[in-house]
């Protein structure tokens, strides 16, 4: 599945309930690591749309254990119904036959990397988006903002990896970053998320529910959009060979 265009992502630990979602998702998340038994779901899904299959463990704001927990997420990968897999970039950078063997079974790989106590300056994130690039298709991050200039960077990166020619997509959490849910596709964000749950107390913060989202998308939709080209960091557009140091994680 290649995203050239947004996709809106409904968020499930229960493949059952895709029929929930089929009218305002273009895909579902299928949250493995919060799941019974995830492959068999994913051997009884019978559903329409597409999935995007991710497997966190408690680092990565997941509750997956980590023995077996990637050779599960390959498992995912080959089932037909299995479009997208998203793998963390520290997984990514540290486990160097996890992206080879995804791509094997004829997935997108969605590298991401999620912040959550704060917002890298443009330059940072810039650099974090492409070195997601260089092992994923698509390159996601996910910030925590402290005040609205955080939420423009976010903004601003995403605009300007679009204009480079990146698949990318950009999350600002907390109530803070709410907008930036709605209005990132206008900047060229490639996916938004929001969570196929019933009970308001599930939501967390920031989060808003799928059909609400998928509405305010709709509304901000801008035809024929374009990004330009000649305001770009270098280390988006691959001109610059020394991207800047940035704290790690792993």
């Amino acid at each position: 599945m290649t995203l050239d265009e947004f996709a809106l992502a409904a968020t499930t630990s229960d493949l059952s309930r895709e029929a929930d979602a089929r009218d305002v998702a273009d895909l579902v998340e299928f949250r493995m690591d919060k799941a019974t038994d995830p492959i068999d779901q994913l051997a009884a899904y019978d559903g329409e749309l597409p999935i995007l299959a991710t497997n966190r463990n408690r680092w990565f704001g997941g509750t997956a254990d980590d023995d077996g927990r990637l050779d599960t997420l390959v498992a995912a990968s080959r089932f037909d119904d299995v479009a997208l897999v998203d793998l963390e970039l520290e997984t990514a950078r540290g486990t160097s036959w996890i992206v080879d063997d995804l791509r094997a079974n004829d997935v997108d790989v969605v590298v991401s990397h999620h912040d959550f106590e704060s917002t890298p300056d443009e330059e940072v994130l810039a650099a974090i988006v492409a070195e997601c690039a260089e092992y994923g298709d698509v390159a996601k991050v996910a910030t925590f903002p402290s005040d609205l200039s955080d939420t423009l960077t976010v903004l601003e990166v995403v605009r300007a990896a679009t204009a480079a020619g990146r698949s990318v997509a950009g999350i600002a959490m907390g109530e803070l970053g709410s907008h930036v849910r709605v209005i990132a596709h206008v900047y060229g964000s490639k996916l938004g998320y929001a969570p196929l749950v019933d009970d308001d107390a599930d939501y967390a913060p920031g989060q808003i529910p799928l059909r609400q989202l998928a509405a305010l998308i709709e509304s901000t939709r801008v035809e024929d959009a374009t990004f330009d080209a000649g305001d770009v960091p270098a280390v988006l557009d691959g001109t610059d060979a020394a991207p800047p140091e940035r704290p790690r994680s792993d």
